[in-house]
């Protein structure tokens, strides 16, 4: 067996391409109107933000990667907020909400600075890349038709709304992967890097600096398995040619 040759998975939003940018800049202007239709009332941007990543978190736990949770928790934050002042929703306002966080959809799709010289320089190395990304499929390919990354990673793309260990370890089995030479590669500790070690496969964690509170979880040290963090994704290929080169050493030398 080349193990040379590695199998890489890669995470899509926040590791490859920004996301989470998008979901802010929608906050933003979320927290703009809640201050407008709520003026008078003793309420702070921090409140907002805390309630809606409340409900928001609570949806994804429940019904995966939906494109429907985000802006549903913009209209269950406002809800929130007229119960406690003892407000009327008003169903204009909740159909502005509806349509405010769908558009986070339609925003323009950015890649991470180093995306396409890291898929290069992987894929000239002779590894084998495959991209594992939660949502839903409409919205994730067109994401993937649009960066056209089809030319690096062909038909091995997986979309899935529940990103989470029983699916990476569906993956791992059906494609008869192996552990010891596959990396999972992404920005949430939840979703990418706790399943990959869970699995005993080697992972790259990719930090963000404004992460999702959802990604963020504790770890614990998993056997047969290794964790590497990094802050920008062209450090990838160094850290996984690095331990390639420590692991031919040390089987040169036993």
């Amino acid at each position: 067996m080349n193990t040379l040759r590695q199998d890489i998975l890669f995470d899509l939003d926040d590791t490859l391409i920004h996301c989470n940018k998008y979901f802010g800049m929608i906050l933003d202007q979320f927290a703009e109107l809640v201050h407008q239709w709520f003026n008078g009332e003793q309420i702070t941007t921090e409140e907002i933000r805390q309630k809606q990543v409340e409900i928001d978190v609570a949806s994804v736990h429940q019904k995966g990667f939906s494109s429907g949770n985000f802006p549903r928790s913009l209209i269950e934050t406002y809800r929130f907020f007229s119960q406690k002042f003892n407000r009327q929703p008003h169903p204009l306002a909740e159909q502005q909400l509806s349509k405010l966080g769908m558009s986070v959809y339609d925003q323009e799709i950015e890649p991470y600075p180093g995306m396409v010289e890291t898929l290069e320089t992987l894929s000239s190395a002779g590894h084998k890349l495959y991209l594992y990304t939660g949502g839903e499929t409409a919205i994730q390919q067109r994401k993937i038709d649009r960066m056209k990354l089809s030319m690096y990673f062909d038909d091995r793309i997986f979309i899935t709304q529940h990103k989470n260990e029983k699916t990476l370890e569906h993956i791992i089995q059906q494609g008869k992967f192996n552990r010891s030479a596959t990396w999972m590669i992404g920005n949430s500790l939840r979703t990418d890097v706790r399943p990959a070690l869970t699995a005993g496969l080697h992972s790259i964690y990719v930090k963000q600096s404004n992460e999702w509170i959802f990604n963020m979880v504790d770890l614990q040290n998993e056997p047969n398995s290794s964790l590497y963090t990094v802050t920008s994704i062209d450090e990838i290929p160094d850290v996984i040619a690095e331990k390639i080169a420590k692991e031919t050493r040390e089987r040169t030398l036993s």
